[in-house]
């Protein structure tokens, strides 16, 4: 059985360089009865011309020709870049083992011998071309393969690019979050400070007034010092002295400057340390200077928060506290008392007139607590319940709040790996419950 070459998409071009045209003719006919595209060339020289000029798939090479043999046209074959890669098989009748080293030495890919038996020459052409169009195919899918590369190092990069932008636009998201944070907080306080203020002038009237009765009362005493000196200087007898200094001692009322006075100390050490207590309070409120995540006690933070918005609820609710007993939670203390600030003050205004606020807390499972701030005000419509997270939206009346009290107080939650849960019914009250893992790091599960 005769070996034919594959049958590629397109018809493969052999070069045959022979000066004997018998040998052309006859290995030309053959081949191109077997489908096969022949060009011609009668010596190197018009070889090499043809060779660059046809580009063909294999090239047949006598070795033996007047002028430039075989040898010397297949050293330039290799020589130009253009046509280096077409395979060439030498055809000669120098069989000896140093002529075919040489001519495999200058790139020679096979060799067959004269005289040329046609069907050794098909088979060999045959392999050849097979070998080309593996070579051709694998060339083709190099650079496609290169392309990919080069396209998916593009894309890449270009993801690379755009992860950096993403993460300078987290950042600048972060700091606007934090921005936003600190802004809501200064509103919520400045809501509350007219309240914090009336806490704070309370003690200061009072004291401001104890002090001017102090004044009275110690100008009084020297006054009756002075007049009991005089009598002593005056007087005869230790009678007419005794008789003065109770008349003095009637005068100036000592006995009631005496019990009054220790009235007025207390009263003013009550009114400083009430003073004290709302700095205080403000201080634990926004922990300042603390921007790390420290364990912080829950309930101290309760506390001072209720200290800040105690004006804003002492006339509408009583506060009930139901505290359990927690341990100390890994967060960032100041922003979970603007949380609770942000509960505090809506329960209070859900309090038409008069009620109560309940403050639970307690522990949950898999090292989580949780915080319940409950009241018995108005309650939440159930058509509006699942929008009263997103910024910007209130219920209230314009200029009396931001709307972002409770987005940022959810974010806040969510940032400490929480979650907030709500229930409420209209004209009974509402309830939020804060869950809160111990140690964000460590927490396992839902508490």
């Amino acid at each position: 059985m005769k070996n034919k070459p594959p049958e590629p998409a397109e018809v493969p071009t052999i070069l045959i360089v022979d000066d004997t045209p018998a040998n052309v003719a006859v290995l030309a006919d053959y081949l191109e009865d077997h489908g096969l595209r022949i060009v011609v060339a009668q010596d190197g020289q018009e070889g090499l011309s043809r060779a660059e000029f046809v580009k063909p798939d294999l090239i047949l090479l006598d070795i033996m020709m007047p002028g430039m043999d075989g040898f010397e046209t297949c050293r330039l074959l290799k020589e130009n870049p253009a046509i280096l890669d077409i395979p060439v098989i030498f055809m000669t009748a120098l069989t000896d083992t140093s002529n075919v080293v040489k001519g495999f030495q200058l790139g020679a890919v096979d060799y067959v011998t004269k005289p040329i038996q046609i069907e050794e020459v098909m088979a060999r052409i045959g392999t050849h071309l097979s070998l080309r169009a593996m070579h051709k195919q694998l060339s083709a899918k190099n650079l496609m393969l290169g392309q990919e590369v080069e396209t998916r190092q593009l894309a890449e990069e270009a993801l690379r690019a755009v992860s950096v932008e993403q993460r300078s636009l987290i950042a600048k998201l972060q700091q606007a979050h934090e921005q936003l944070l600190q802004s809501e907080k200064m509103a919520s306080v400045g809501q509350l400070a007219a309240g914090i203020a009336h806490e704070i002038n309370n003690p200061i009237g009072f004291l401001n007034s104890n002090i001017g009765t102090l004044q009275d009362y110690i100008d009084t005493l020297f006054e009756a010092l002075d007049s009991c000196g005089d009598a002593m200087a005056r007087a005869t007898n230790r009678e007419e002295v005794v008789a003065r200094f109770e008349e003095v001692k009637a005068n100036a009322e000592i006995d009631f400057l005496k019990n009054d006075i220790v009235d007025l100390m207390r009263e003013s050490k009550e009114g400083l340390k009430r003073v004290k207590d709302i700095v205080q309070a403000l201080k634990d409120f926004s922990h300042v200077g603390e921007a790390n995540w420290l364990e912080a006690d829950l309930h101290k933070g309760l506390e001072s928060t209720l200290n800040i918005v105690n004006n804003e609820i002492k006339y509408k609710a009583t506060v009930v506290r139901e505290y359990g007993d927690l341990p100390p939670v890994r967060c960032l203390a100041s922003q979970l008392n603007q949380v609770f600030m942000n509960l505090l003050v809506n329960a209070a205004q859900a309090i038409i007139e008069a009620g109560t606020i309940t403050i639970r807390t307690g522990n949950g499972t898999n090292g989580w607590v949780w915080v319940e701030i409950c009241d018995t005000g108005s309650g939440i419509p159930p058509d509006i319940m699942n929008r009263i997270f997103d910024p910007f939206f209130t219920t209230k009346p314009v200029g009396s709040g931001t709307g972002l009290g409770l987005s940022l107080s959810y974010g806040i939650v969510h940032k400490h790996g929480g979650r907030i849960e709500v229930q409420s019914e209209v004209n009974k009250g509402s309830c939020f419950t804060v869950h809160l893992p111990v140690n964000p790091d460590l927490a396992t599960g839902p508490g």
